[in-house]
C-alpha cells in the first residue's frame, strides 16, 4: 500500500473518533508497518486541507489527533450547539487546576497549603470530570494521594502534551503588564469558554 492510500483511512479514522486518536491506535486499526509515519500521513492531509480551502484540519492533541473545526466557523457552530454548553469551571477549579498541572504529582494537603483553603470537594469535582487522576500515594505518614492531570484535561484546553503549558515565567511577565491576577483569571476564563 502506498502512502497516499492510508491517507483516506486516516481520515475515517478521526473522523468516526469522538476523542484524539495516538499514532499507535492508527497503526493498530489499519495493521500498518510501524516504519510508516502517521505524522507524515497527517500532514499530507493537512496541506490537502489547506489547499482546498476546508473548514477543518487535523490537530494534535492530549497525545493523538482529532479533526476539528477552524476558528473562523466557530461562530456558525456555537450556533448549532445552542443550549448545549461546555462544561465550565469556577475560579476556584481552574486555580486548583493549574496548581496540579504545574507541581504534579501533588497531594491534597500541599494543595490546600497553596490556596489556604480546604480543596477537597473542588478535588472531587475535577476528579468527577475527569480533568485529573490519582497518580499514586505519597511516601509520608497517612501516604496521602497524589494528583495529576490526565487525557481529558489535555483535550479540554487542547493541548498536545504539558510542554504546551504557558511557562510560569510568561504568567508572571503576563500579571506585570496587567497589574491586576483578576484580570488573568477572566482571560483564563473567557478564552476557556471560546475553547469550542
Amino acid at each position: 500500500m502506498e502512502l497516499h492510500d492510508y491517507s483516506s483511512i486516516v481520515e475515517a479514522l478521526l473522523f468516526a473518533a469522538d476523542q484524539p486518536v495516538t499514532a499507535g491506535k492508527i497503526r493498530q486499526c489499519i495493521e500498518m508497518d510501524d516504519e510508516i509515519p502517521v505524522q507524515e500521513i497527517v500532514d499530507q492531509l493537512n496541506d490537502y486541507y489547506h489547499q482546498e480551502d476546508r473548514s477543518f484540519f487535523i490537530m494534535e492533541v492530549a497525545g493523538g489527533y482529532q479533526l476539528v473545526t477552524r476558528r473562523e466557523f466557530e461562530p456558525y457552530v456555537k450556533k448549532l450547539y445552542v443550549g448545549a454548553s461546555r462544561m465550565r469551571l469556577s475560579r476556584a477549579a481552574l486555580e486548583t487546576l493549574s496548581i496540579i498541572a504545574y507541581k504534579q504529582p501533588v497531594s491534597r494537603p500541599e494543595i490546600d497549603s497553596i490556596r489556604g483553603v480546604n480543596s477537597d470537594s473542588v478535588i472531587r469535582t475535577l476528579l468527577e470530570r475527569d480533568l485529573i487522576a490519582v497518580k499514586g500515594r505519597e511516601e509520608q505518614p497517612g501516604r496521602p494521594l497524589l494528583y495529576g492531570t490526565s487525557d481529558e484535561f489535555l483535550r479540554y484546553f487542547g493541548l498536545n502534551s504539558l510542554d504546551d503549558l504557558p511557562k510560569l515565567k510568561e504568567i508572571d511577565a503576563l500579571m506585570d503588564q496587567s497589574g491586576e491576577s483578576d484580570d488573568i483569571d477572566a482571560g483564563l476564563i473567557e478564552t476557556d469558554e471560546s475553547a469550542d
